[in-house]
């Protein structure tokens, strides 16, 4: 067993904990080590399904890249940092992208028609979140990546394929990790962004730690599919539409995310659950539109694990459809399944291959169901032609999300030097916010190691 001593260590090289690197880099710290479960981005395959979650570049690697200039959407760091403050930070990270290879358009910049959007969302009964958005593309993302894993190069030491088992506390500050294979590595700042698919991991550390923190929402629900001239109105002018609804059955929460004009619909393995999700390429397009309709779900005593219950329906699914379950509108609206003979007769032709054709009133609860049914009903208002009976359903998709920790504006958890950021923290929900929060932290971090 050996024991390396660190100035900071960075669990998890995706988004948060990258940009937390970039900045301890600019500033010309050394001794500074990202550790992460996954491969090196030049190993990193789409087609493994372990992939597409983990490794440098995290669950951005292979997502078209979408920037949502956006403190309403994307997470919380509006609770942590002051408006205009987090505006900057967005500004900065936005820089490093497009010196990286982002591309420089940006959507939803006409007013004009953002109001329109607006205005009619409203009258359908939803709230239209107007914002700038960045499309970088899934084709161009790992190469973006790539070109920042080489200005880190020789300035960082990263350990792939290293899976962190327990973070080291002694009296009250950290003191370092401790690997899966027995090795312990000691540093002075670490800041932990393990992302997504550490979420259930970093809830383990934090019960561990005993870490104050609530439960996030669980968001289930379903990719829609549909003809991309469909939903033209929305993705010509804002790209992605963030629309919210609150069912009239139930009252529930149910919003769009996700959306890929002109994408392709795929799947991703998240712990060994096969779930859905979708994409888009910068140059290559589609015939079809891919969103996700997501209903949030808050559980209060005595259950409060949201994400044992996102898991049981994945599992459920996965145990119906050997993986994605795929369905017409309008066979799910008449309480039949979908098979192949009546999906051949679909206008909409999936994206997806190897998708079962079956029932999802066999997986989702009926206030899911519900929640959904009617949020695309609204849609159809604003933009006509998506409540078609031959709209494509996959499912099922579930965003799993770690509890909200108890940090400081710094991001600093309740053990002294211990920062925990990203989606793992449960802070953040997109790559913008997610990239910002490894700069709030890698700030933070140098002024400590200043005293």
């Amino acid at each position: 067993m050996s024991t390396d001593c660190y100035n900071v260590i960075i669990v998890g090289a995706g988004p948060a904990g990258i940009f937390s690197a970039c900045f301890l880099a600019e500033q010309g710290l050394d001794r500074v080590l990202i550790l992460d479960q996954g491969n090196d981005i030049y190993q990193r395959r789409r087609e493994q399904g372990h992939d597409l979650l983990c490794g440098w570049g995290g669950a951005g690697a292979f997502s078209d890249g979408k920037l949502t200039f956006s403190r309403e959407v994307g997470g919380f760091l509006s609770e942590f940092i002051p408006g205009e403050e987090l505006d900057r930070l967005f500004e900065q990270v936005d820089r490093v992208y497009l010196e990286n290879g982002a591309s420089p358009q940006l959507f939803g910049t006409s007013s004009e028609a953002m109001v329109e959007l607006e205005t009619d969302a409203k009258l359908a009964g939803m709230q239209f979140i107007p914002a700038r958005i960045r499309h970088m593309g899934t084709e161009n993302c790992a190469d973006i990546l790539k070109q920042i894993r080489e200005f880190l190069r020789e300035r960082v030491k990263v350990r792939t394929s290293t899976r962190v088992e327990h973070i080291l506390v002694e009296n009250g500050t950290v003191k370092g990790v401790q690997l899966a294979n027995g090795e312990k590595l000691t540093c002075r700042g670490l800041i932990v962004a393990p992302g997504r698919i550490g979420a259930q991991w970093m809830r383990s550390e934090a019960r561990r730690l005993k870490l104050r923190s609530r439960p996030n929402p669980v968001d289930i629900g379903v990719r829609v599919e549909a003809p991309a001239a469909v939903l033209t109105r929305l993705t010509d002018v804002a790209y992605e539409s963030k629309l919210i609804y609150y069912s009239h059955t139930f009252d529930d929460r149910v919003r769009t995310f996700c959306m890929n004009p002109f994408g392709e619909v795929v799947t991703e393995e998240v712990n060994g659950l096969i779930t859905v999700n979708g994409h888009s390429y910068f140059h290559k397009r589609t015939e079809n539109t891919n969103f996700a309709v997501l209903v949030s779900s808050n559980f209060t005593e005595p259950f409060n694990d949201p994400i044992g219950y996102g898991r049981y329906i994945a599992q459920l699914a996965n145990l119906l459809g050997k993986g994605v379950i795929i369905q017409r509108l309008g066979d799910l609206i008449a309480g039949r399944r979908s098979t192949p003979k009546r999906l051949a007769k679909c206008i909409t032709r999936p994206t997806l291959a190897g998708a079962t054709p079956g029932d999802l009133s066999f997986v989702l609860p009926y206030r899911h169901l519900k929640d959904i049914i009617e949020m695309l009903e609204a849609m159809d208002r604003l933009t006509p032609g998506i409540f078609s009976r031959h709209t494509l359903i996959y499912g099922i998709e579930v965003k799993f999300y770690s509890n909200r920790l108890q940090l400081t504006d710094s991001l600093e958890s309740e053990v002294e030097n211990l920062f925990i950021i990203g989606d793992g923290a449960g802070i953040t929900r997109g790559l913008l916010q997610a990239s910002a929060s490894g700069l709030v932290a890698g700030k933070a971090v140098i002024e400590r190691l200043k005293t």
